[in-house]
């Protein structure tokens, strides 16, 4: 990955950013109480931070303190994917966030499992052009790995001035999807620049991403063998595209041999999977969209639940994150954007030839760095499953020359498998979560808040059936 953009943040932002400061928050961006909200005892920020003046580009972000002791626990960053959706709408409003929007999509109602028990949280709704980050220049819209990495950067190192009191602590970096692109290239940017910089170093303490996009031809090839061991599609489906198919992922795409049986095969299984179940979560239900905008409409509480799992979440959060009372609130929409606030982003213009690079030698740089990662799956997502990602890692383990230092093997929540896991050269983990799918901390949050708790506590998960921290 080139390293020329670098030397432009090092010179626009420097040691600018990083002295002079009051310490203390910013008072302008305090979220006082958010529209339907029950009381909590810790404290909220959001707001902008200005990327790029000239271009006039600004990032939206949400910031949570810790339930309890904030001042003494580590800041943890979480970014969806997409590329172009939201860390606003998906993470904090739907999985691990302090709330979730109320069935009726005008208030909210607490997360008893958020992540915000073991660490401070921030979300930043990055490239610009997603949820309410902005540019006053369109060509700021045509991004990519790079450039993102860039603009997260930057926005750190500013943020950091409206929050002085973060700089010096441990810093996590976490998310989701194609976060498995973002994180890592952003941890690099990280790196690049403490090995740089004479003054101020980030206190990068470990990434953990859920679900990652890390390589693009053997995640497509372990989402078919997927769909064959889940009994989705047929055998004889299944056989056509494992003999038709000719996976790569060192070619745009990720498939090497794009004959049109294979296309016509890819297809078939993609409709048959779709047409009847969300395959990011093949064991959840489905939200029916006409009936839950109705219900929100006449301000009737939707009640579709699948195994505990309120299915119809994601209408309700765009419903509510759209009342403009809420986005006030938020000190959010500060330009009056001409379109909706949505989950995914419909103006970013996202790199296509981006999602066919290979980050697996990002990770192995990051840990050779001393940097912890642990890689985690829902075992019930079929879009990124844990074949392709499971075998990625062991391949990595195994070019780094570790030595297995944690077994496979069961790892325990409340007297319950949790999921399984193994660990690498101390370093290096991955994790299943049972019964998660894409978005683990959403069908998952008590498992989901064990394992992060646990990451950022820098211990193993439990090979026992004690009582979990939360339990």
């Amino acid at each position: 990955m080139g390293r020329c953009w670098f030397f432009g943040v090092l010179a626009v932002v420097g040691c600018a950013c990083l002295v002079g400061n009051v310490v203390g928050y910013p008072r302008e961006d305090l979220v006082e109480k958010l529209p339907g909200q029950p009381h909590v005892g810790f404290k909220q920020y959001a707001g902008y931070i200005d990327i790029d003046v000239k271009t006039g580009k600004s990032l939206f972000y949400y910031f949570v303190e810790a339930e309890h002791r904030p001042h003494k626990k580590a800041l943890t960053l979480w970014l969806n994917g997409g590329p172009g959706c939201s860390s606003i709408g998906g993470g904090a409003f739907s999985e691990l966030g302090p709330f979730y929007p109320s069935g009726d999509g005008r208030g909210l109602r607490i997360n008893s499992r958020s992540w915000n028990k073991a660490s401070n949280l921030l979300f930043v709704e990055s490239p610009a052009g997603v949820g309410w980050s902005y540019s006053n220049t369109t060509s700021d819209y045509n991004a990519g790995d790079a450039s993102t990495a860039n603009d997260m950067l930057v926005f750190f190192l500013k943020w950091y001035k409206k929050f002085p009191s973060y700089k010096s602590r441990k810093l996590f970096l976490t998310g989701e999807s194609y976060a498995g692109h973002y994180i890592p290239q952003l941890a690099d940017a990280i790196l690049n620049y403490n090995a740089k910089s004479t003054g101020f170093k980030f206190n990068i303490k470990g990434l953990a991403i859920g679900n990652p996009l890390l390589k693009l031809g053997s995640n497509d090839q372990a989402r078919y063998e997927y769909y064959w061991s889940h009994g989705l599609i047929s055998d004889e489906l299944g056989l056509t595209i494992k003999k038709e198919c000719k996976f790569d992922d060192n070619v745009s795409g990720g498939i090497l041999n794009i004959s049109i049986s294979c296309v016509d095969a890819m297809s078939e299984a993609s409709k048959s999977v779709g047409d009847y179940i969300n395959e990011y979560d093949v064991i959840l239900d489905v939200c029916y969209p006409a009936i839950a905008e109705q219900q929100l409409r006449l301000h009737k509480t939707i009640t579709k639940i699948s195994v505990g799992v309120d299915v119809c979440i994601s209408r309700e959060k765009d419903f509510y994150l759209n009342l403009p009372e809420v986005q006030k609130a938020l000190h959010a929409n500060r330009t009056n954007l001409p379109y909706k606030w949505s989950g995914c982003s419909d103006v970013l213009n996202y790199s296509h030839t981006d999602p066919s690079i290979n980050i697996v030698p990002i990770l192995k740089r990051i840990v050779q760095n001393h940097i912890p990662v642990w890689i985690f799956s829902g075992d019930q997502d079929a879009v990124v499953p844990l074949l392709g990602t499971r075998t990625l890692i062991r391949e990595l383990a195994q070019e780094l020359n570790f030595n297995i230092t944690v077994p496979y093997g069961a790892w325990f929540h409340n007297g319950q498998v949790g999921g399984w896991a193994i660990e690498y050269g101390n370093i290096l983990t991955f994790a299943t979560v049972r019964g998660a799918g894409h978005m683990v901390p959403y069908a998952q949050p008590s498992r989901s808040l064990h394992l992060f708790s646990d990451f950022v506590l820098g211990r193993r998960l439990p090979n026992a059936t004690r009582p979990s921290i939360d339990g």
